[in-house]
C-alpha cells in the first residue's frame, strides 16, 4: 500500500505522525510520502516539503502570498502523481487541502480527510465539498458527525488525537526536577511567527506582575531566543517542552488553537487569548457563526474558559482573569470540574489507530 499524507502546521504534523506510526504498525509494508515535519519523519514518512514553509494564515496574509501558494499546489500535484498513492490523506489545513482534494478526485485518487475543516464554524460550503471530494471524512469531535451527515458526508468519529499525543508523552525528569517546588504560569503564544508577534508582548508584560510565580514561555525551535526576548518581560523560555511545562503549571495563558484543548487535557486552568490583523478579524467576524473561539468552550458548548479577543486582550484584563485562577479556589475548581466533563464527552479511544484502520478499509474498497 502507498499513502501520501499532507499537513501544513505543527499540530497537523503531530497528528499525522501518530497516524503514520499506526499505519506502519498495522501494515508494516506501507510506503508513505508526504508534506509535514519531524513527527512524520520519525514515523517513517518520506517528507518532501516541510510544513514550516506553508504556515500562512489570515485573509490578508493569504492574499499577499497567492503566487507562493500556487507554486506549492503545483509541486504537490506533481509529487502525488509521481508517487501514485493508493490513498491520499489530507490532515487539517483546509484552505490548501480542499483545493488539492478537488484535483485529486478529478484524477481518480481515493481521498480521506482526517481532522476536517471547521465548516460548523464558518464557510458551510466546505461541508458540501467534503461530500463530493472525499471518500471518507474522519472527525475528531463527536458533534461533527451529525453536522457533516446533514450534508451527506461519509463521516466517522475516530476519537480525538490529542489523547494519543498525551499518552505518548514521556516526562523529562531533569526538567521536572529543575522546577520542583516552584509555582509556574505557562505562557503559550502560538507556533506561527505572526501569531507569536501579536500575542507575546502582552504575555511578556504580565510576566512582571505576579510575585512568587515563575512565568515560562513555550518556545518553538524555529524561532531564536532573541526573537522571544525582543518583547521584554520577565519570563523563562523553554523549547520543545510544552507538555512538560503544562505538567507543572498552576495556570496558563494560551493563544486560541489546539493548545487550549491540550491545556485542558493536562487539567491546567487557563485564560484563552487571541489577536490578529484588524482586517482579518473584521472579515472573520462577518463569516464565523460560533459563540466561542476556543476548542474547550466549543466542545462544552458553553463558557468554561475566559476568552479575551482583540481589544479585550490587554495586560490588565489578562492579569485579572489569571489571578482568579491562581488565587480564587472556587473559580479554579469550577474550571477543573468542567474539564472533567469535556474529557468524558470526547471519550478516550485511540484516534490514530482507529483512523489508520479506517484508511486501510477505505483503501481496500
Amino acid at each position: 500500500m502507498k499513502c501520501f499524507i499532507i499537513c501544513g502546521e505543527r499540530s497537523g504534523d503531530l497528528h499525522a505522525g501518530n497516524l503514520a506510526a499506526a499505519l506502519k504498525d498495522i501494515h508494516p509494508e506501507v510506503q508513505m510520502q508526504g508534506w509535514g515535519g519531524d513527527q512524520m519523519r520519525a514515523a517513517g514518512v518520506e517528507v518532501l516539503q516541510d510544513y514550516e514553509e506553508l504556515a500562512i494564515m489570515g485573509f490578508v496574509e493569504v492574499l499577499k502570498n497567492l503566487g507562493k501558494i500556487k507554486g506549492f499546489m503545483e509541486s504537490a500535484k506533481a509529487q502525488i502523481d509521481a508517487f501514485a498513492p493508493d490513498v491520499l490523506v489530507l490532515v487539517d489545513y483546509a484552505g490548501f487541502n480542499l483545493r488539492l482534494a478537488s484535483w485529486a478526485k478529478s484524477k481518480g485518487y481515493k481521498v480521506v480527510y482526517y481532522i476536517p475543516p471547521k465548516a460548523w464554524a464558518w464557510n458551510r460550503s466546505r461541508a458540501h465539498k467534503l461530500r463530493t471530494l472525499t471518500d471518507l471524512t474522519l472527525a475528531i469531535f463527536p458533534f461533527e458527525v451529525p453536522f457533516f451527515k446533514e450534508f451527506g458526508v461519509n463521516v466517522k468519529y475516530v476519537g480525538n488525537p490529542l489523547f494519543d499525543a498525551i499518552r505518548k508523552y514521556e516526562a523529562d525528569g531533569a526538567f521536572l526536577k529543575k522546577w520542583e517546588g516552584k509555582k509556574v504560569v505557562a505562557l503559550l503564544p502560538g507556533s506561527r511567527k505572526q501569531e507569536i508577534e501579536a500575542m507575546l508582548e502582552t504575555m511578556a508584560e504580565i510576566s512582571k506582575q505576579v510575585e512568587d510565580y515563575t512565568f515560562i514561555v513555550a518556545g518553538v525551535s524555529s524561532f531564536s531566543e532573541d526573537f522571544y526576548r525582543s518583547k521584554g518581560g520577565n519570563f523563562e523560555l523553554v523549547y520543545g517542552k510544552t507538555y512538560d511545562l503544562l505538567s507543572i503549571a498552576s495556570a496558563a495563558v494560551v493563544t486560541s488553537g489546539t493548545a487550549t484543548l491540550e491545556t485542558a487535557l493536562f487539567k491546567v486552568p487557563q485564560v484563552v487569548v487571541y489577536k490578529t490583523n484588524p482586517v482579518t478579524y473584521a472579515i472573520a467576524k462577518l463569516l464565523v457563526k460560533i459563540k466561542f473561539i476556543s476548542l474547550v468552550n466549543l466542545v462544552a458548548d458553553k463558557e468554561v474558559v475566559k476568552e479575551l479577543i482583540q481589544s479585550d486582550y490587554t495586560a490588565e484584563r489578562t492579569l485579572t482573569e489569571l489571578k482568579k485562577l491562581l488565587f480564587d479556589n472556587k473559580s479554579r475548581q469550577k474550571q477543573l470540574d468542567e474539564y472533567a466533563e469535556i474529557i468524558r464527552t470526547l471519550g478516550v479511544k485511540e484516534a490514530s489507530r482507529t483512523a489508520a484502520e479506517e484508511i486501510l478499509i477505505q483503501q481496500n474498497k
